[in-house]
């Protein structure tokens, strides 16, 4: 009776220490596999910012700094349909007329096919409780020029919050050590670029 007694508290030991060994192999596994579902999503919000963004620069000659303005822009704004024609009077098939057929909704020609597309969630962080995007535009200049740039951002302890949170502050870490945001970002306030920091 004894060692039946023993046997089966060896049993339970076994069973507690392999289920501790599971857990501790499947936990990063679990964290980078939602880190990922998660990125995918605030990756493509940022896609939207940036080609919202330069939608905007082409109509209004800047970037915009809030989302206020981009998201009335997106609401009201209109791009023209234009057909190009080559000119008949060239013989060298260089030079071409440009006719407007008419305008198209800014909003429809960018997310139009985009089922379940709520344009008052652009400014949000998915996964963060509705906290927004940090938006910025300006001008640096280069080579004596002034360039318009913008950046949007979305930090890791923002949008991976409620996750690992150790793990989470080791990559903000890692990310800081490497002099890198720590997070998600398009564009860049200091360089002419509208790069994600994903690409």
């Amino acid at each position: 009776m004894k060692s039946l007694l023993i046997k089966f508290a060896l049993l339970i030991v076994i069973l507690i220490l392999a289920y501790l060994v599971y857990n501790s192999i499947m936990q990063p596994v679990h964290f980078n596999k939602e880190r990922s579902l998660r990125e995918v999503e605030v990756v493509q919000r940022l896609k939207d910012i940036r080609s919202s963004q330069v939608f905007y620069r082409q109509a209004k000659g800047k970037y915009a700094g809030h989302f206020d303005s981009l998201v009335s822009f997106l609401r009201t704004g209109e791009i023209p349909v234009v057909k190009l024609i080559p000119d008949p009077n060239d013989t060298t098939f260089t030079r071409s007329i440009s006719d407007t057929l008419g305008y198209i909704s800014v909003l429809d020609s960018l997310f139009g096919k985009r089922k379940g597309f709520v344009l008052e969630d652009l400014r949000y962080i998915p996964f963060s409780d509705r906290a927004q995007f940090a938006l910025e535009a300006g001008e640096i200049e280069r080579g004596g020029v002034k360039v318009g740039v913008f950046e949007a951002k979305a930090p890791f302890l923002v949008f991976l919050k409620g996750l690992d949170e150790q793990r989470v502050y080791n990559l903000v870490a890692n990310q800081e050590q490497l002099e890198k945001f720590p997070g998600l970002k398009v564009g860049s306030m200091t360089e002419p670029s509208t790069d994600g920091n994903w690409e």
